[in-house]
């Protein structure tokens, strides 16, 4: 259902070196670029992740209550992809831990401010 998700930035040189460190953790690499923005997936027939310069010249700014999730395959690759997350100098807004039975999740802001988790949903024991 969701094709990509973009997130405003104000300086797309710093926020596309996070990203691209970031997603190279997990083996994902860029997908496009233009001139104001970048995108990265595992192929174009997969969800993305963008980060753009607002079209409309305004600053950008994290919504309140927003957030993108990030699917991983494992409590181990959720737990690599928020530790390299905070080396990156992301913040850290939850350790990565169960919440609840089924669900293993670590969040962070990027540096612009973004809300982000790595998440996997496990089985009922």
């Amino acid at each position: 259902m969701i094709g990509y998700v973009t997130l405003g930035t104000n300086d797309l040189e710093k926020a596309t070196a996070f990203y691209d460190a970031l997603f190279a953790e997990i083996g994902i690499g860029r997908l496009m670029q233009g001139d104001n923005f970048v995108a990265w997936g595992a192929s174009a027939s997969a969800p993305a992740l963008s980060v753009i310069t607002p079209f409309d010249g305004e600053p950008a700014s994290a919504g309140n209550g927003t957030m993108v999730a990030l699917v991983m395959s494992s409590k181990e690759q959720v737990e690599q992809l928020h530790r390299k997350a905070i080396e990156l100098g992301a913040t850290n807004e939850g350790d990565a831990g169960p919440r609840g039975d089924t669900f293993y999740a670590g969040y962070f802001r990027d540096p612009d401010g973004n809300k982000l988790n790595a998440f996997v949903m496990t089985p009922t024991s």
